[in-house]
């Protein structure tokens, strides 16, 4: 009867002659490919609306709860409308899609859009086409019932 047994290799950064060997070479590209992978930008995840707050047939809103930043009453967040034809007409700005950095008054149920940024692509892909700054501070405009607005209040600020 053979009896086997496995000699147990430590890979230490200090035994040179270790590190020559398959497995600590495995080892060491196993962890280089997880720190790459860590490290690499993070797609957004966007989430729908539930149907009954998409106002418009040709839309699909969608927001990215990674986003949602809140300080006290106000709520900060990216959201994203996906067009299913190109907007703008025979202009050169056409876009199929559009995100946009949204405040809420979670108490007050007031909106108001801070920036947005057309795109060329679907869900936010492809070349920028234009962009804009929009909030002054006065410019905040009541949620209405059924509204994509209200979709957008309850998924950021609960239902409260």
């Amino acid at each position: 009867m053979l009896n086997h047994t496995r000699s147990k290799i430590r890979c230490r950064w200090t035994e040179v002659e270790q590190w020559l060997t398959p497995r600590c070479w495995f080892k060491f590209l196993l962890a280089v490919t997880f720190l790459m992978l860590i490290d690499s930008p993070v797609q957004a995840e966007w989430v729908a609306l539930g149907n009954w707050y998409q106002s418009h047939p040709l839309q699909v809103v969608y927001v990215d709860p990674s986003t949602i930043r809140r300080d006290g009453n106000v709520v900060t967040f990216s959201a994203l409308i996906d067009w299913k034809t190109m907007q703008g007409g025979r202009t050169p700005t056409r876009f199929y899609s559009t995100t946009l950095t949204k405040q809420v008054d979670c108490i007050g149920k007031l909106f108001r859009t801070i920036s947005s940024r057309d795109y060329y692509g679907h869900m936010g892909t492809g070349d920028v086409i234009s962009t804009g700054k929009h909030a002054r501070g006065d410019l905040w405009v009541p949620v209405e019932a059924g509204t994509t607005n209200q979709g957008l209040w309850e998924t950021v600020c609960g239902k409260e």
